[in-house]
């Protein structure tokens, strides 16, 4: 069977309701944090004594990593777009590539039985 590598960079405040949202669809994902720049608007934060704004250079952003059997792509990245969406710019993208092979370090099981 066919396995993806689906990854998806979202806004940091919603990496706990896409994490619930996959916790029981798929075997294990990463989440890493940090800076990004795309479509959303900049965040305005306070400068000074709380006198005057500043925009953002970067957006906090989270980057949600997972490896599923081709039949789950679309379940999990239904998942991960309706608990990711606001409905404004900046609610981040999915890239779903293929993966040629996966092995489990523990197990040395390979394919989908990795997973």
């Amino acid at each position: 069977m066919q396995t993806k590598r689906i990854e998806a960079t979202i806004q940091a405040t919603k990496i706990g309701a896409v994490t619930e949202a996959i916790n029981d669809i798929v075997g294990g994902y990463t989440v890493l944090e940090g800076k990004g720049r795309g479509s959303g608007a900049s965040q305005e934060m306070r400068s000074g004594r709380g006198t005057g704004t500043i925009t953002a250079e970067y957006n906090h952003v989270a980057y949600v990593t997972t490896v599923v059997d081709d039949s789950d792509v679309e379940k999990v990245s239904t998942a991960i777009a309706d608990a990711a969406f606001t409905g404004k710019g900046g609610d981040g993208i999915i890239v779903i590539s293929n993966v040629e092979n996966v092995m489990n370090i523990a197990t040395k099981k390979s394919g989908s039985e990795a997973l």
